[in-house]
């Protein structure tokens, strides 16, 4: 829901696995254009999907596969 009550884009919580990570693919495909180029309110309608999203995402897969290259040890290693 936008700030002024329209509904944009299927809630998250009903999109297939699929579904959700094709629309995360889309949207980080798109975000550099729309921080570069988008006016702010649609940076923000952006910001404020990818946040719903990413939280879906991480509503299913609490317990997702970290790379341990992307921790602090890992880093220090290389």
């Amino acid at each position: 829901m936008t700030s002024d009550g329209t509904e944009i884009g299927i809630d998250p919580g009903e999109l297939s696995d699929d579904d959700l990570f094709r629309e995360l693919g889309h949207l980080y495909e798109t975000r550099l254009d729309a921080l570069r180029h988008a006016a702010d309110q649609a940076y923000g309608e952006h910001t404020r999907r990818m946040n719903q999203l990413e939280a879906e995402y991480l509503r299913r897969r609490p317990r997702r596969e970290i790379d341990p290259e992307r921790l602090r040890a890992g880093a220090r290693a290389r």
